[in-house]
């Protein structure tokens, strides 16, 4: 299972740590870290058992759970950047005073008013996923979605995409096989979306690249690298520091 499917497919309290258990090893939802059960682990000249590693891991590069998760994309969240701005000083524990003073807008009243708004969203949230729970147990006719990964950009129809939809694309541009080389690059986007997913996954998790490295890769995979990179780029799978020095997989 993939990053992203295993990100969707957390419970939420696996979801508010950040990490989940599997088998003999520890793995962060957040960007594919792994600590094995058993292996001690050295930070910094101190010493770690592998969940507390785990742990200690998300603080240093995502600063926590919270954090990351208000900065995935909008249609992600749900969220405006108003109330992201919001939830992100009420999470730094900041009174309603505080907070209206840093933003500037209306009064105490209106910060507990917003404080309200939320907490009726959460009300709505946990019904809503009550009912979704009950309607997968009894919809036999539902088809299977792929899920988005996690650091897309943007989300709208080109992410709706069923699994069979993806098989089929699969076979029709890598007629070779998954692993071949591709035998074009599509104009329609959904196509290319399933397609730089896939190749996204030639890539290893946690590694930098230089950009001889990743033109290699994907030279591999089709004449035209330079399209491919900036695509991965674009659709949020792939990052690179401002010289272009350095490239790392974000799923």
């Amino acid at each position: 299972m993939g990053l992203s499917e295993l990100f969707w497919n957390a419970s939420l309290e696996e979801l508010k740590s950040g990490y989940v258990e599997q088998g003999d090893r520890y793995l962060c939802l957040l960007c594919g870290r792994q600590a094995e059960k058993g292996i001690i682990n050295s930070e910094d000249g101190v010493l770690y058992e592998a969940e507390r590693y785990m742990r200690s891991h998300i603080e240093r590069a995502h600063q926590s759970v919270f954090a990351y998760l208000l900065d995935l994309d909008k249609k992600l969240t749900g969220l405006t950047e108003h109330q992201k701005s919001l939830l992100r000083l009420f999470y730094q524990g900041r009174s309603d005073r505080q907070v209206q003073a840093e933003l500037g807008i209306g009064s105490p009243s209106t910060i507990r008013n917003h404080r309200f708004v939320l907490r009726e969203r959460e009300r709505q949230a946990r019904l809503f996923l009550a009912m979704m729970e009950l309607l997968k147990e009894r919809d036999r006719y539902a088809p299977g979605f792929v899920d988005p990964h996690q650091t897309a950009r943007m989300m709208d129809g080109r992410y709706n995409v069923t699994e069979d939809e993806r098989e089929e694309i699969l076979r029709k541009f890598f007629p070779e096989g998954v692993n071949g080389p591709l035998k074009s690059f599509p104009p329609k986007e959904k196509q290319r979306l399933v397609l730089l997913r896939e190749i996204a996954g030639r890539l290893e998790r946690g590694r930098h690249y230089r950009e001889q490295e990743i033109n290699q890769i994907l030279q591999a995979v089709y004449h035209d690298h330079v399209t491919l990179r900036r695509f991965l780029i674009e659709y949020g799978f792939l990052d690179r520091k401002p010289d272009g020095g350095r490239y790392w997989l974000k799923i």
